[in-house]
């Protein structure tokens, strides 16, 4: 086995580098993945910005597929040489939490490459009741998207989307336009997208969505639908869409925050209004057991993720990508390791 590998490591705050790490060996519940493809999220972006949980230093990534490289001595359901896709989530199992089926808000909660060392390097040490046997058919693409799908799931699953109703979604980036296909499939009667970009509408457009604004379409999206909107989702974390998001809510409407923001952003909201029309308040924070049933989604062709990642790169070409200035029409980028 290697003594050393190659990850991406963020030291600090807007200081990130490439270098040699010692190699990951499994414990004896655990499996060493070498990394095939990796997914860069918006999470990725916020440990770089320093505005998240994240300890430092850290190896980010945690959307990734990759082989089997080595089992610990106890594991017997996996070998060398199988092909997997990870749930990234670390939880204990013994709390309040965890007993009553919370796991995502677990008290001793973490996650690979965000609470620890995770996929933007060579070989990633994971549980082994995190890895999921890839059938053949399945892409390593597929495979690294399938963390942030299962965390469409669990907004889906809190949501409770019901048929015919009329959803409003404010961000048709990649995880939008995951939450537009399993809103379409969950039996939206109205899906309305609205973003800056327009390949990003077009791309919604394709995948489900019944009608796009652009973000400076607002005076006419109200006029449109004077009544509101039974669901509104924000899916881009950014505060002043998310306050004029509240101006879309009919009547017992339920609104999902699902984007993640800075952790002191702020947002006003009149109380009476959330009283008066008789509205809920939802979020919804990563993964709550939901990656095998994305897993199952996606193994069945029912959502689309391959037209999804517009950029593939090489770690190398990671640190500049997280530093500089962001291509408005990205959607998913995915590592490609050697």
């Amino acid at each position: 086995m290697p003594n050393m590998m190659k990850a991406l490591v963020i030291h600090a705050p807007h200081r990130a580098s490439i270098e040699q790490v010692p190699y990951p060996a499994p414990g004896p519940d655990d499996i060493t993945v070498k990394v095939q493809q990796c997914g860069i999220c918006g999470t990725d972006f916020h440990i770089f910005e320093g505005e998240f949980l994240s300890p430092y230093p850290i190896i980010p990534g945690h959307e990734f597929s990759g082989i089997v490289h080595e089992v610990g001595s106890h594991v017997r359901h996996l070998k060398p040489g199988d092909r997997v896709a990870v749930d990234p989530t670390l939880f204990c199992g013994e709390c309040d939490y965890c007993r009553t089926n919370r796991f995502n808000q677990c008290e001793q909660w973490g996650a690979l490459g965000n609470t620890t060392d995770g996929s933007m390097a060579e070989y990633v040490r994971v549980p082994a009741r995190n890895a999921f046997v890839m059938p053949d058919e399945m892409t390593f693409l597929e495979g690294a998207f399938i963390e942030p799908f299962a965390c469409v799931v669990h907004g889906m699953n809190r949501l409770q989307v019901q048929a015919g109703d009329r959803v409003l979604l404010f961000g048709a980036g990649a995880m939008g336009l995951q939450i537009i296909q399993a809103v379409a499939h969950l039996g939206a009667s109205e899906l309305v997208a609205v973003d800056l970009s327009p390949s990003k509408l077009e791309m919604a457009k394709a995948l489900g969505a019944t009608l796009v604004y652009s973000a400076a379409q607002a005076d006419e999206l109200r006029k449109a639908y004077p009544q509101g909107f039974d669901v509104v989702v924000d899916v881009t974390g950014v505060p002043s869409v998310i306050e004029s998001a509240f101006n879309y809510m009919g009547r017992a409407a339920k609104f999902l925050q699902f984007g993640v923001t800075a952790k002191d952003a702020r947002v006003s909201i009149n109380p009476f209004s959330v009283y008066n029309n008789d509205w809920t308040i939802l979020g919804s924070m990563a993964i709550n057991n939901t990656f095998l049933p994305a897993f199952r989604w996606v193994k069945e062709g029912r959502i689309r993720l391959a037209p999804l990642v517009t950029h593939t790169l090489s770690l190398e070409e990671v640190p500049a990508l997280l530093a500089g200035q962001r291509d408005p029409d990205m959607l998913k980028a995915q590592i490609v390791m050697n």
